[in-house]
Order: structure tokens, then sequence, then C-alpha cells
């Protein structure tokens, strides 16, 4: 089985890669989303939430794969009552075929980090 590790430059040099792929499976590192594309805070649940899917999409693209090949999901959220905003973003982005997902409540790393998402695709190269 071939390894093909997958990085979206983020300008700083990470301990991991943002994703690898293992024959048909792409497995991304945790994703988050605390700032806009002109670099602003993003301070809502909803607004972390969105540009963190963002930029899972991004590196499923970069993998040749997309958010229709994910199968499964884990979120981590800082905060039990930003579940129900989390997951109506959350809702926007998987319509059909949903992958399975868990949801852990913990603390982040980061400062002003509301969520942190990881997932695993599935993607037969083509």
């Amino acid at each position: 089985m071939s390894k093909e590790v997958i990085n979206i430059s983020s300008g700083r040099k990470l301990p991991f890669s943002s994703a690898v792929r293992a024959g048909d499976f792409i497995f991304l590192s945790g994703h988050a989303g605390m700032r806009d594309d002109d670099g602003n805070p993003l301070e809502t649940v909803e607004d972390q939430t969105r540009k963190t899917l963002e930029n899972i999409s991004k590196t499923l693209k970069a993998a040749g794969a997309s958010l229709d090949d994910v199968v499964k999901v884990t979120v981590y959220l800082g905060d039990q009552g930003h579940f129900s905003r989390m997951n109506e973003v959350y809702g926007t982005f998987f319509k059909e075929d949903l992958p399975a997902r868990s949801t852990c409540i913990t603390g982040l790393a980061v400062p002003n980090m509301l969520l942190e998402m990881e997932c695993v695709a599935y993607s037969p190269r083509r």
C-alpha cells in the first residue's frame, strides 16, 4: 500500500501533515478555522465551524477528494453549549450520505479555538 503526505501550507512549520493518503483512505489531521481569509479573528462557533469545514474541503481537494468522500468525522468542542450552533452549520456542509461522527467536549490546545475537527475519507484513486 502506498502512502502519500499532503501538506497545505500555513506558513508555519508544524510537526505533522495536513493529511496522509494510505491507499484509498485519506486521514486528515485536526483542522481549525480561527481566522478568516484576511487574517481577522473568527469569534463565534458558527464562523469557526464554517471556516474549519472550508479548510477541510481544501485539504481534501489537494488529496484528490471532496467532502462527499468523508466517511468519519470527529468534532472536538471546547464548550458543550456550542453543540447545537456547530451542528447547524455542520449540516449545511453534509446533507446526503452523512458520514459517521463523534463529538467530544474537551479542552483545546490553542486559546480562542472553539472547535477542532478531523476526518477520514474514502476515495479510490481515479
